[in-house]
């Protein structure tokens, strides 16, 4: 016979600062980027103006820019179209270039436009297909369409890999190899109610998959909850992102579950859920684990540094089971992967995403961002998921031509057993 637990008394005082975290939310959102800082703002101004020098720094002497200037100074005198020369915009293009050159699709410049759209996935509103995207090796690919989403209307699938984008009204009609994830996030954003097109290659699909989608305002929460179960006896808590209001509505969430004393489990689904803010996985991991515990391992080269738990959890003898699936990345990987080594956690579903870098956002003059990869992250036991993702302790699939959610009545039955 399996013991009770007991529900404990609830803490009226949930406020706790976030701390600097090294996460960013960047797709459409644009898929489990992992970003700086909680309170990173950007704002749209117009370009500044630019002093060109020709002058190096002492450090950069031995440097020859002699080719740079030369095809500057050719299309400032030769291009047919003055108008067309705008030399701010000149030098955000320079910029980009030496940025994409490293070869790391995470590592970004970001134009004030640019860094105005990652702004406004933090915050979860904007118009677009809501689509997180991100990459699997070098090729742009969906994560997951999020819950009722224009793109999961169309049935754009966790895993699909995007080879083409067009949009009429914008001129576009583009392939992806190469693409940096922000050109595509700029590319498939569009106003509500106009049109994008995109090509899709799927697994055991033989031919490419054209769906057009039609844009919508999108605004998206973080948490939702629902007691599920034949008793309805069992939380089921979404979790559908790491963002700036995630933490507010967990703890919503902590309260009404507290209050219900029928409570008997806990299923965190953490599917589709692209990622966000580290610090935000760090949290709410810190409700399951006990006091001092390592959540994540950041790896800078030879220098290691640990995320623990400083806090005591809400639902430290919960029972508890994690959905997970293709789209579960970045920072749902952090938490599941932390539930797993720590206290053995079962995962039910797919394997992960497998997305293992940190990046650090800097904002620069005139609202322009930098986005740069500074380190990887690692689970308690030193696993580093990238490309690889999390392994489910129980593989199953979601069979789509069922109205039934088998993966969640997997996960129901094995917290009863």
């Amino acid at each position: 016979m399996k013991q009770k637990f007991t529900l404990p008394k609830i803490n009226l005082y949930f406020a706790r600062q976030i701390i600097f975290g090294l996460i960013v939310l960047a797709a459409t959102f644009s898929g489990g980027y992992l970003l700086g800082f909680r309170g990173y703002q950007a704002s749209l101004t117009q370009f500044p103006k630019v002093t060109i020098s020709r002058e190096l720094p002492a450090d950069k002497k031995n440097l020859d820019f002699s080719l740079f200037w030369r095809v500057w100074d050719t299309l400032s005198s030769s291009y047919f179209d003055k108008t067309k020369i705008k030399p701010a915009q000149m030098v955000y293009g320079a910029i980009e270039g030496m940025v994409r050159a490293i070869g790391d699709p995470y590592t970004v410049f970001l134009s004030p436009d640019k860094n105005k759209m990652v702004q406004e996935d933090l915050k979860g509103s904007f118009d677009g297909i809501g689509l997180q995207i991100g990459f699997k090796g070098n090729q742009l690919a969906a994560i997951a369409p999020l819950p009722n989403s224009p793109a999961e209307k169309v049935g754009i699938k966790a895993g699909d890999f995007i080879i083409g984008i067009k949009d009429e009204k914008k001129g576009i009609e583009i392939g992806t190899m190469g693409l940096s994830i922000n050109d595509a996030v700029e590319a498939i954003r569009g106003p509500a109610g106009s049109v994008v097109t995109l090509t899709l290659l799927r697994e055991n699909v033989e031919d490419p998959i054209v769906v057009e989608v039609v844009r919508q305002s999108i605004d998206v929460s973080s948490v939702s909850l629902e007691f599920v179960g034949e008793d309805q006896n069992i939380a089921l808590i979404k979790l559908m992102k790491f963002g700036g209001e995630t933490q507010a509505e967990w703890d919503k969430v902590v309260i009404e579950i507290l209050k219900n004393e029928n409570t008997r489990g806990i299923v965190l689904d953490l599917r589709n859920n692209p990622g966000g803010y580290l610090q935000g996985a760090v949290d709410i991991a810190s409700d399951f684990i006990k006091t001092g515990k390592v959540v994540v391992i950041e790896e800078r080269g030879d220098e290691k540094s640990e995320y623990t738990v400083e806090k005591i959890g809400r639902f430290l003898n919960v029972p508890l089971v994690v959905l997970v699936n293709k789209g579960s990345a970045s920072a749902s990987e952090i938490l599941a992967g932390a539930l797993k080594d720590d206290k053995g956690i079962k995962l039910v579903g797919e394997t992960t995403f497998g997305k293992g870098t940190i990046q650090e956002p800097q904002e620069l003059d005139g609202g322009a961002g930098l986005h740069i990869t500074i380190a990887k992250w690692l689970t308690p036991n030193g696993y580093w998921v990238n490309e690889k993702g999390l392994s489910p302790d129980i593989e199953i699939e979601d069979n789509q031509e069922t109205s039934e959610d088998e993966q969640l009545q997997k996960a129901i039955e094995v917290l009863k057993q």
